[in-house]
């Protein structure tokens, strides 16, 4: 595999994903149990599917395939949906240093997304909490109700 040259990473190029991340924390926020887990396992799966075709050949079958199988644990667990979007983090920096970038007519995708997807991952290993209170309370009585 051979090196892909790209241009220089900015400040802008570094804060847009977190923003990014950010916008996608307070919409998927909005909804309450078990919707956003079963919500954020389909989404970690559509992203094993990202690069399917990114120029990795065999390897994005396999990595789809891991997905699918985190996401499918990612229905009952946060904590697999955040090791889901640290695996795909990884994948993005190898599809930036040697594959195709994800977005294909923007060679820095691949970083930003990589940026991104730690950005989320750190959400979902905190359980994905809401950031709106009166989703967050619907929430606590859900989980007392249910002990």
């Amino acid at each position: 595999m051979t090196l892909q040259p790209r241009p220089p990473f900015t400040l802008p190029l570094m804060i847009s994903p977190l923003v990014v991340a950010g916008g996608f924390i307070l919409l998927c926020g909005l909804l309450k149990e078990p919707a956003r887990r079963h919500f954020s396992a389909i989404m970690i799966a559509g992203a094993g599917a990202a690069y399917l075709g990114g120029g990795l050949g065999i390897w994005e079958f396999g990595f789809c395939a891991l997905l699918t199988f985190i996401a499918y644990r990612g229905l009952q667990d946060y904590r697999f949906i955040g090791a889901g979007w640290v695996l795909h983090t990884l994948w993005d920096v190898v599809h930036h240093l040697y594959g195709n970038p994800i977005v294909p007519f923007l060679p820095m995708s691949s970083a930003g997304c990589a940026i991104c997807d730690l950005g989320l991952a750190a959400w979902y290993f905190t359980g994905a909490p809401s950031p709106y209170p009166w989703v967050a309370a619907a929430d606590r009585l859900l989980d007392e109700g249910a002990a």
